[in-house]
């Protein structure tokens, strides 16, 4: 998979447990999130206002934008944000 900025996402099915889970934070855009979201919702997926994932059914407004947790099909911690770590504007 390739995001807009040109980095790329590479996927392995490997046998076993020997992946730990990792998590990978990506910065979008409000319309990026907007469409995020609805396929997150339209596809039963659960997502959390935080990382713990205390909080389901509910995204953040942290930093002055949106964002939210789900879990990839392998157990990886995934977030979306449109704003950067301690953008308080």
């Amino acid at each position: 998979m390739e995001t807009s900025n040109g980095v790329t996402l590479d996927f392995a099915t490997i046998p076993g447990e020997s992946i730990v889970m990792q998590h990978y934070a990506f910065l979008i855009s409000d319309e990026e999130f907007d469409a995020a979201f609805g396929r997150i919702r339209e596809q039963g997926v659960t997502y959390y206002a935080d990382p713990h994932l205390k909080q389901p059914g509910e995204i953040n407004h942290h930093h002055g934008g949106r964002g939210l947790y789900f879990m990839d099909p392998a157990g990886h911690g995934m977030e979306i944000i449109t704003r950067p770590y301690g953008n308080e504007e």
